[in-house]
This record gives C-alpha cells, structure tokens and sequence, in this order.
C-alpha cells in the first residue's frame, strides 16, 4: 500500500508520486519523463495523467512493444502500485488515464485535516527564503489607486509563500532619495527657517507641498541651483539638510501608513537610501568584471537583445534606479541570502526588469537557467481604470488618493447595511466592523479576481454587489455556513473527535474532492504568482457548496446531520484560510 505522509493535502502531487513508479516500471531507460497529473471535470474521473502520447513520440522507433499511445496509457494504468487513494481507473482515447479517487480516502483526509488543521494541507515549496518586494510609493507624494495593485498584489504572493512554510522578507523599497529631495528642501527651509517646528499639520497635504515646491523649481532659476546644491550637500551627509530630508520621510510615512492600517498589510522599509552607500562597491565589482562601459559621458551596461543601453551611472555622475536596483538585488543574493526575489511593479516596468536581470545574469550572480536558484521574477500588472475606460482619476483629472478611495468603499458598505435594518440587530461596533471588513475586502477582491496583467475597472457598485463573484457574496456565503453550524446547537468541536464523513450522496462527494483541491490551488498560486487561481477556487468552492451540495443535501434534521455538518465546518475552514490568504477579513454573520 502506498500512502504519503508528505504532501498529505496535495492530491495531484500524490498521485504523481503513484504514477511515476509506474513510469520507472515500464520506460525504465527514460528517466527523465516527469508524470503529467491534472485535475479534470469530466465524467471519467478526477484526475487524469496525460503521459502517453509524449512517451509514445520518444520511444517508437526504439524497438518498443508499445503499439501507440492508447497501449502506452494501459500500461501506465496496469503498473500503477496499490493505493487506498484510487478507487479505480480507466484508459480513453490516446493513452488518457483516468483516475477516480476512492471516497473514504476522501471523506478520511478531509477528518484528518480538521483535527489536524488546515497548516496540514500547505504546500511544500523547494524555496527557503523569498524577497516580496511591494508597494514601493514614493515619499513626499500620495499613494494612489497604482501603489494599491502592487500593495494588494504583492500582500496576497507574500501571505501565500508565508503560508507554504517559506521565510518571507516583505520589503517597501519607498522612493526616498534622489534630486527631487533639493528642491523640497530648499522649500521647506523657505516656508519654515526652523525645521524643528516643522509638523504633519503645519506642512498639510504633502501633495500640495510637493507641486509647489515642483513649480518653483521651474519657475526661478536661483531656487533651481539652490535646490542642485542641496542635493549634493544631503549626499554629503549635512546634519542640517540630512534632518530636513529625515522630516520629510517621517511625514510622509504617516501617510502611508494610514493605508497599510486600513489594509492590514505589513512591510519592513528598506528605502533607497538604504542601499545608496552600497552603489559604489557594487558598481565596481560589475566595473572589475569588464560589465562596464563608457558612453557619451555615462557609464553604461550594453547588454543583446536590447537597442539601449543600462545606464548604471548618469552624465553627471549621478545614480539613476538601475544603480539602485542593480545593488538591491545584490544585497539581497549575498546578505539576505534570498532564494527567490519577487518584484512587484506596473507592467510598464517590464523592459527595466528585463534589462537588469540580464545583467545580473552577466555579472554570474544569476543563473542563466531561469529553473536555478536564485531566481528573480517581475510581478508585473495592468492599470486601474475608471468607468469612462480611461487610467482612473476624480473629476478633477488628479489621481485618486488612496486613502479616500477605501473610507468610501466602508461608507457605502455601511449604508447598505443599515439599508438591511442592521442598526436595530447591531451595535455600533459590530456595524463598523463588518462595514469595514466588507468595504475593504470587496476593493482587494475585485483586483485579485483577475489575472493581474490585465486592465480592470474600478467600479464601486459591482464591488459591492452581493451577487455574483464578489467578497460580499463570498462573505456572506461563509457566514451563512456559520449560521447553519450555530443552528444545529451541536458543539462542532466534539464533533470533530467523534463523528465521521459519510461521502454518499453526489453533492457530497463533489464538496469533499473541491476542498481537497485546496492545496494544489495554492500552489499554483504561488509558483505562477497568479492570486486570481485562489480566487476562482474560492468562488467555485462557494458554488460547489450552495448549488450541489446545500441544495440536495439536508443538514440540520437528517440522519447524516453529523457528517455534514463536517463538512460544513471544513468548507468554512478552507473559505477562511482563502481570505486568510487574500488579506480579506470573514464575517461571521449577516
């Protein structure tokens, strides 16, 4: 009997295990094919291995008994090890083998997830230590509705990795340093000649301080080379002008701060600035390896496939992001010792990326082989956009503030709860509270949902929208399995010691086989960094549970009263550990 104990929530990585001691059996001179499982819809089985027509292509004409792919797939079917996992299985068309699992093997892991817990069902990943790099605003402006892709994004990667058992290092690599530094602080010295006194209040809205400071920059040529000077003299370390620059970022961090409350997100901030005093060793190293090159004044990294060059110094002897980012990445491959770095930025970043990973991969930090480690990824997405089908702003065609953009999204949502009468049933509190867990959640799953390289729309109203694929529904669809546990009266926690899942009934068995599925969803989410894969599992369990099974089976008052209600609590459980992973907060009731 083959039974795994790892992977023990993962089914398709389970029964590869089972087919690939079959494949040894019947190919053993080709060690290389890896067994093909995935899960299916049909009316065959669950899972499919979709090995033998490409085994039948590498060895015909190899003096094989094989007659074709179909005789390849009977093989495969007939050298598959005993395991309580399969209840049977089948071979249609070219050599498709069908598996259908065994429902007490079903029925049992699910139990065993429940008193176990759902830390059981985490996938095991072959990385040890990733770097989330996300958000990323630039201080001095405001966050606006772009930094809430990366943020929400890049949350979620860094939530489901943390989840998979690896070491998450969530860095915020915040604009804070750079040439638009002089220019705030010349205007800051101006507007306030003690800096001391200088206060969130007293500057106001820093986006307001930024155009002004912007526009006398532009406007007067004394306060231009000023500004220049004073570039130069907070890169020289000043005490004074280092102070202001220090005054600056901790008005702007407030800001920011005010949106990573609201969204429950955690980030360490390692800034620009903090790799400055490694720009200089690190581009001497790549100088050293021949990387480095003059051109019309800039020092510069040609690298194939690319018509420009990467400027890794300025013509004036400044450093530009790909000096920045080239001494990042390093700091992350040989102090953090990161095995995977993952970046999260708009899609139109994608050429920088492309041009800095290649030359990373010249400099052999790298390997060219993009399945080595380490490894780098550039998460990239689409834009926000407004109903009209263009970027999305207010009316007065300035960006929306972030923090505006999400107490509208709890304000509505407190209105359509007290449009349902919930002031009467509620207090204040748990009115705010679920307004707020809704109103939020339903802004991060409407940008989740979808496959983050496209464009979506910003629309309040289907946000909030209690039909269709959306966090209210999901929300209230978990807080309707809630209700239906506390209704029974039965103390779900005894039952969980002492009772037994029962998968008879079709509803059941399709519920059961979705939850299993949790784990594989999972994965996927995080080796393709896909979060709309969580999603569309999410939603789909939600449906599975509703329509095929809630609405054929009984729970409370049925002779599998019991059971049920088991996999009632499981559905709940693994709706929970989805929002968990989402960054969504559930709901209990309605």
């Amino acid at each position: 009997m083959a039974t795994e104990e790892e992977n023990v929530g993962n089914v398709k990585r389970q029964l590869a295990k089972l087919f690939e001691v079959s494949l040894r059996t019947i190919v053993p001179d080709e060690p290389e094919v890896e067994p093909v499982v995935v899960a299916c819809a049909g009316k065959f089985g669950d899972y499919q291995c979709n090995n033998a027509m490409g085994l039948w292509s590498k060895i015909k004409g190899k003096g094989t008994d094989f007659k074709g792919p179909p005789s390849v797939g009977q093989a495969i079917m007939k050298n598959l090890p005993k395991s309580e996992i399969i209840e049977s299985c089948s071979v249609a068309g070219p050599g498709f083998v069908n598996v259908v699992l065994s429902k007490k093997w079903i029925a049992k892991s699910i139990q065993k997830m429940l008193i176990d817990g759902i830390e059981k069902w985490a996938p095991q990943l072959q990385i040890k230590r990733a770097v989330v790099d996300f958000s990323s605003p630039n201080i001095a402006k405001e966050m606006h509705v772009g930094h809430l892709r990366s943020t929400i994004i890049g949350d979620t990667l860094a939530r489901t990795l943390e989840f998979s058992n690896v070491e998450v290092l969530r860095r915020n690599h915040v604009g804070d340093w750079g040439t638009q530094f002089g220019m705030l602080i010349e205007f800051l010295f101006e507007k306030f000649p003690n800096v001391e006194e200088v206060s969130e209040t007293a500057i106001g809205d820093l986006q307001a301080f930024y155009k002004a400071s912007k526009q006398r920059f532009d406007d007067d040529p004394a306060f231009k080379e000023r500004a220049q000077q004073a570039v130069v003299r907070l890169q020289g370390g000043e005490p004074k002008y280092r102070n202001a620059w220090l005054k600056i970022c901790e008005i702007s961090r407030k800001e920011f701060h005010r949106v990573y409350e609201r969204l429950g997100v955690h980030l360490e901030e390692k800034g620009e600035s903090f790799y400055n005093p490694y720009i200089p060793g690190v581009l001497k190293e790549l100088s050293d390896l021949g990387l480095i090159e003059e051109s019309q004044g800039a020092r510069v990294i040609f690298l194939e496939g690319f018509n420009i060059p990467l400027i890794v110094v300025k013509s004036d002897g400044g450093y530009n992001y790909a000096s920045t980012d080239l001494t990042a990445l390093w700091y992350r491959l040989n102090e953090e010792k990161a095995d995977w770095i993952i970046y999260v930025t708009d899609v139109g970043q994608q050429q920088h990326f492309d041009m800095f990973f290649k030359a990373a991969k010249r400099a052999g930090w790298l390997p060219t082989d993009d399945t080595l480690k380490p490894k780098v990824t550039h998460v990239g997405f689409g834009l926000v956009l407004g109903e009209d089908g263009k970027r999305f702003r207010t009316r007065s065609s300035e960006v929306v503030r972030l923090v505006d953009l999400l107490d509208e999204a709890k304000d509505r949502s407190k209105t359509a709860l007290l449009e349902r009468g919930k002031a009467e049933e509620w207090t204040e509190k748990e009115l705010d509270q679920t307004a707020e867990a809704v109103g939020y959640s339903a802004v991060k799953y409407a940008d989740l949902k979808n496959n983050r390289l496209t464009n979506y729309t910003f629309d309040f109203d289907q946000m909030l929208n209690d039909k269709g694929n959306t966090a209210v529904y999901l929300l209230y669809a978990h807080a309707r399995i809630c209700s239906i546990i506390r209704k029974s009266g039965r103390n779900i926690e005894e039952l969980k010691k002492t009772g037994e899942i029962v998968l008879d009934h079709m509803g059941e068995r399709e519920l059961g086989l979705h939850l299993l599925q949790f784990s594989e969803n999972v994965e996927e989410t995080c080796t393709n960094l896909l979060p709309n894969v969580l999603c569309e599992y999410l939603y789909n369990l939600s449906e599975v549970f509703t329509k095929k099974f809630y609405s054929n089976c009984q729970v409370v008052g049925s002779p599998e009263e019991t059971s049920r209600l088991l996999l009632c609590e499981a559905t709940a459980i693994v709706m929970r550990k989805c929002f968990n992973l989402l960054g969504i907060e559930p709901v209990y009731k309605i």
